[in-house]
């Protein structure tokens, strides 16, 4: 089978056949067209890999434009004689992966071919990262609700943006959003992992290096920075990074241009650098493991990611997203009861969203379109149920002492007449409620705190008393 299936437009007959016979003879599947053709015959259902042309520089910036209209998101491979030295306008640089002289050698055409594959794979990860990492940031807590709107405050300008929180808590999220909704949405977004890469490799990801600079470096190579240039560079675990790289990224922040490893040529680039780390750099700093200065270039514009045990009221809507991005996918579904989802809510969540990401793709091929209540759920969550179940006793006990303290009986001894104790407990439950969330002006967290309640049960008894809408209405 062919590795790639490749259109060329050519600006000549004998050209193309010189094109076709090389890559055929590297088995891959070529189709060429004039470029006359180009608007009415191109079969956009091969999903073509890569697209190369090869046209006079009058006639380019149309063909690139049809392209691009015609295949969307295509790599464009621009074939150029070998004693062309011109210059190309912006439109076609924006949109041109790669310039290929020819004729070329075998190795040239292989590189540029693995440049393409790379392209694609990045574009796939990319794509397929955003349907999976957006949903993270589903909910109606007041705490993810702030964060939301500090995206949207912070993202059509051009500062530094720090994101902080726990591992798993969506910080990749935060800057894939902060960069869709900025000018740069159709620049390359790049992330890197600092605490991934080991530190000697560390500054060729980011600057890239040339040819010989270090044993194994047989080819020239881009860096992070050239990739996302015009676009937003996220620096995972930047606390992470070595104090001997961190020097050099405060240079690139403060002078904008930086030196490939093995060069002394200086890169000017317009990048929008989004950092994020899980550790607490003014601590660090105080450790002498993170530098002063530029924790104070970074901390421009901060942004806390809430953790998972802060907004537990958010997990249904999570799960809901969860599920249908597994059904997007393809891999199945599955249905939680809201039992299950109750219990859910009791657990600490140590590894956040990404934790209940992993079990409700475990729940879905346990339990392929079935139905999931409590003892589905892993062992570690049988423990909630339980003790949720002696919570809500021991709470009906004190609801009930208190009420015949109210109603001057301390013998405990019903009325003559008898009592509805369930809907007497009730009415009274509710009208505490009621109470304790106007003495904390809404804030479900602190009546929870004064009712001697988990946060979780008053949010289901907020529910199962149609109290939600009077709560929603106190913090807009």
């Amino acid at each position: 089978m062919a590795a790639h299936q490749i259109l060329v437009v050519d600006k000549s007959a004998e050209c193309t056949q010189e094109v076709e016979t090389i890559l055929r003879f590297l088995e891959h599947e070529v189709f060429s067209i004039g470029p006359d053709k180009l608007h009415d015959h191109v079969d956009v259902a091969r999903g073509y890999t890569a697209v190369f042309i090869s046209q006079s520089i009058e006639k380019l910036a149309s063909v690139v434009k049809t392209v691009i209209e015609q295949i969307p998101e295509v790599p464009i491979v621009l074939l150029v004689d070998t004693d062309w030295s011109g210059s190309l306008p912006t439109m076609i640089e924006e949109n041109v992966l790669q310039t290929q002289e020819w004729p070329t050698n075998y190795a040239e055409l292989t590189k540029t071919l693995a440049n393409v594959q790379q392209s694609k794979e990045m574009d796939r990860q990319s794509n397929h990262r955003s349907v999976e990492l957006f949903r993270s940031l589903g909910g109606n807590s007041l705490v993810i609700q702030k964060v939301r709107k500090l995206i949207q405050q912070v993202a059509g300008s051009d500062a530094t943006v720090l994101i902080l929180g726990e591992s798993g808590t969506g910080k990749e999220v935060v800057a894939r959003n902060l960069h869709y909704n900025s000018s740069r949405r159709n620049k390359p977004f790049v992330p890197v992992n600092c605490g991934a890469i080991p530190a000697e490799l560390l500054e060729s990801e980011l600057f890239g290096h040339e040819k010989g600079a270090f044993t194994g470096a047989l080819s020239a190579r881009q860096g992070r920075f050239e990739m996302a240039e015009g676009g937003t560079l996220f620096l995972d675990e930047i606390g992470d990074m070595p104090l001997s790289m961190q020097v050099k990224i405060l240079r690139v922040l403060q002078e904008r241009n930086f030196e490939r490893v093995g060069s002394s040529k200086t890169i000017d680039c317009d990048v929008r650098i989004v950092a994020a780390t899980h550790r607490n750099l003014e601590d660090e700093i105080q450790h002498n493991r993170f530098r002063e200065d530029l924790f104070y270039r970074l901390n421009v514009f901060p942004i806390d990611v809430p953790a998972l045990r802060e907004r537990t009221e958010d997990i249904p809507v999570l799960v809901g997203d969860l599920i249908a991005r597994i059904e997007n996918e393809k891999r199945g579904s599955v249905r939680l009861t809201s039992g299950a989802l109750q219990t859910l809510q009791c657990h600490a969540w140590p590894g956040n969203v990404r934790e209940l990401a992993n079990l409700i793709e475990r729940l879905a091929i346990l339990h392929p379109y079935a139905v999931v209540d409590n003892i589905d759920l892993p062992d570690k969550f049988r423990q909630y149920e339980t003790s949720e179940i002696n919570f809500q006793a021991g709470q009906g006990l004190e609801l009930a002492n208190e009420l015949r303290v109210q109603d001057g009986d301390l013998s405990g001894l019903l009325p003559k007449d008898g009592i509805d104790l369930k809907e007497h407990l009730s009415s009274l439950e509710c009208e505490l409620i009621r109470q304790a969330l106007d003495e904390c002006d809404g804030v479900v967290a602190h009546a929870a705190k004064l009712l001697k309640m988990r946060r979780t049960t008053l949010v289901e008894k907020l529910r199962k008393y149609g109290l939600q809408r009077n709560v929603e209405a106190s913090t807009n």
